[in-house]
């Protein structure tokens, strides 16, 4: 069978599975391990088990628990209610200055976390009910959480950028670098969107309700943004100052934060850090379990000689560069619909390498486009992690009106992939100002 009519038939197999029910990395190495027996016989299922360890045995892989933990630390404090207070106090004067809160403090516990369920569960559980106190409507409440809590996979550190790193061989503190200046852009977009909303909403309605606070109140709250300052510093200088390794540099932060959580939010108890070394442990397996299955299903793809075929056959294709980053981003946005972003980073990562760098486009600033593709996709049905964790939240929101809430910042997103691609330097240039130019 011709590898291209191969490689069709395996997308179509690999979507059915999916859509069966069963888990990502289950139904890859179902995928897997059904085409490799039909194609290369008894002997290629040999390989499996060494290609998917053998992928798992990565120093750079432990980054991924110490974030994780790190993440699972603060969430399970009120940290990010203490986090969006302190923002709440100063900004509840300008004009959607909630909504700029509930931004910032979205951008600030992302930073930390690195993971957007998380970011929205604690934001959303202190904005949305303060929000639509305050008369904000209910598509602007939660659309702007839900929103905001993509951030987490964007800024750095960010889970989904080490993974990138790991898929492709690219550097993964030049990767973080490469999310700051895009993550703050996306940010005052989304601030953007959200003060010219609110105008528009008190020119039709009338000025939403803003609470008052003194300066002692808006001063005595700053204390508790120290912490999140210091961690932030923390796991910055400890990575871009010659003291660790990324990995290092994530059980630096994974320490401050259970630091934090123990002497500043008394989590001591025992039972409150087994939940939280529990929660993290799950988690961390789950997306080590689809790193290892995606192996194997690169494996298949390489093995049949579908990867190389695809690549050389969009390499062939005689289009601008642009034209075929545009059908990349498509392509990208429809996976994310479907698919969570580690997933789709492992199994079109490796893929698509090649031919990005071959039509001369720069990996890190890609892998930036990627991550906001991704980021579209946690927003968006049927798939939608965000919105359903802010359903979740807020049962008594529809769907469909989260949804709604939430396109405009989709808006953005697709703004800042424009802006992007106009100005490649807004992801290229503080990675090559701080770590040299890229070989």
């Amino acid at each position: 069978m011709d590898p291209l009519t191969l490689g069709a038939l395996v997308a179509l197999i690999t979507i059915v599975v999916l859509f069966s029910g069963v888990s990502v990395a289950t139904g890859l190495l179902i995928v897997s391990a059904g085409f490799l027996f039909a194609f290369d016989g008894l002997r290629s299922l040999e390989l499996m088990p060494e290609v998917f360890f053998g992928d798992l045995n990565s120093f750079a892989l432990l980054s991924i628990p110490m974030f994780v933990i790190m993440g699972s630390a603060i969430s399970s404090t009120r940290a990010g209610a203490d986090l969006y207070e302190a923002l709440d106090r100063w900004l509840t004067r300008v004009p959607g200055g909630l909504v700029i809160s509930n931004l910032g403090a979205c951008a600030l516990f992302a930073a930390m976390s690195g993971s957007s369920p998380a970011t929205c569960a604690a934001i959303g559980k202190m904005g949305i009910p303060e929000m639509r106190k305050r008369g904000y409507p209910d598509g602007v409440a939660a659309g702007s959480i839900a929103a905001g809590g993509t951030l987490g996979i964007l800024i750095p550190p960010s889970v989904t950028m080490i993974v990138y790193g790991i898929a492709t061989e690219t550097s993964i503190g030049r990767l973080f670098l490469a999310g700051v200046i895009p993550g703050l852009l996306l940010m005052g977009l989304f601030m953007a969107w959200s003060i010219y909303s609110t105008w528009r909403q008190q020119a039709f309605s009338g000025a939403l309700e803003a609470r008052s606070f003194s300066w002692k109140e808006k001063f005595e709250i700053l204390p508790r943004v120290l912490p999140f300052l210091l961690i932030i510093a923390g796991v910055l200088y400890s990575m871009y100052g010659g003291v660790a390794t990324p990995s290092e540099t994530a059980a630096v932060g994974a320490l401050l934060c259970l630091l934090i959580a123990i002497i500043i939010y008394r989590l001591w108890s025992p039972k409150s850090l087994w939940v939280v070394l529990r929660d993290s442990t799950r988690e961390s397996v789950m997306i080590l379990f689809i790193i290892g299955a995606a192996a194997v299903f690169s494996y298949m793809l390489s093995s049949l000689y579908i990867t190389q075929t695809i690549a050389a056959a969009i390499g062939d294709l005689d289009v601008n560069r642009w034209v075929l980053m545009a059908l990349i981003n498509v392509f990208l946005l429809v996976a994310g619909f479907f698919l969570p972003p580690v997933a789709v980073i492992l199994m079109a990562a490796p893929v698509l390498l090649p031919v990005i760098t071959t039509a001369g486009f720069d990996p890190y600033w890609f892998a930036v486009i990627l991550t906001i593709n991704m980021e579209i996709g946690l927003i968006s049905p049927p798939v939608g992690l965000n919105l359903y964790v802010i359903n979740g939240i807020a049962p008594d929101i529809k769907l469909k009106t989260i949804l709604l809430g939430s396109l405009p910042y989709v808006g953005c997103m697709i703004l800042a992939i424009i802006l992007l691609a106009i100005f490649p330097g807004l992801a290229t240039w503080l990675p090559n100002l701080v770590m040299g130019d890229a070989i």
